[in-house]
């Protein structure tokens, strides 16, 4: 999982307020080149719309966001996630993933929750809230320290500046909502979506060489 995220660069985080749209929408991000989609469990339709995608999208890679407690885990287990991502870092919720044999790259903000991190047996974390945690500079930071840890930054990342943080070595891939507009979904505009991921593969391309 690690190596394909590396390879990939991008996951969209994505809100499914309808799951009937969940089939379109991954399809939609698959074609535009970014088959790694964290659906977060922030509504009612997301362990539909995780089920869907699992079932219908064989080429996507399908994992659950927002999972605050081990309830969540197993909901999102069953329904067909293939790894787990935390917005912070919360020992049951780890542990239940490693029984589950489900990576899990839980969210961390400091030094303390990485250490706590790396005594969990995690070397792949998300950095989150990427920009308002200390964004480019404090990963800088973390990342001569840690040096065999690998960040998944996420939150305030945007077309903007995802090549700044896909330029730094603890940099395994970047996060992103700006991928999936709301509008764009409720409008069924997935041609529009398909652009902005095949945009942002366009930039982890032209960042990295592989």
């Amino acid at each position: 999982m690690n190596i394909l995220l590396e390879e990939i660069g991008v996951v969209p985080v994505v809100v499914i307020e309808n799951a009937d749209h969940a089939v379109a929408l991954a399809e939609a991000l698959v074609e535009g080149g970014l088959p790694i989609i964290e659906v977060t469990l922030r509504t009612a339709a997301a362990a539909e719309a995780i089920e869907l995608i699992a079932k219908h999208v064989p080429d996507a890679v399908i994992g659950a966001g927002t999972v605050l407690n081990v309830e969540q885990l197993k909901l999102a287990q069953n329904a067909g996630a293939q790894f787990i991502v935390s917005p912070g870092l919360h020992r049951p919720v780890v542990e239940a993933s490693q029984n589950y044999d489900l990576p899990i790259y839980p969210g961390v903000a400091t030094a303390t929750e990485l250490q706590s991190a790396l005594d969990m047996g995690l070397k792949t974390v998300k950095f989150f809230p990427a920009e308002l945690a200390g964004g480019i500079p404090m990963l800088k930071a973390l990342g001569s320290v840690f040096r065999d840890v690998k960040f998944m930054p996420t939150g305030g990342i945007a077309p903007g500046n995802l090549r700044d943080y896909l330029s730094l070595p603890a940099v395994t891939a970047c996060g992103g909502s700006w991928l999936s507009p709301a509008d764009l979904i409720a409008a069924e505009d997935f041609s529009g979506i398909t652009q902005l991921a095949a945009a942002a593969k366009a930039i982890v391309t032209s960042t990295r060489v592989l």
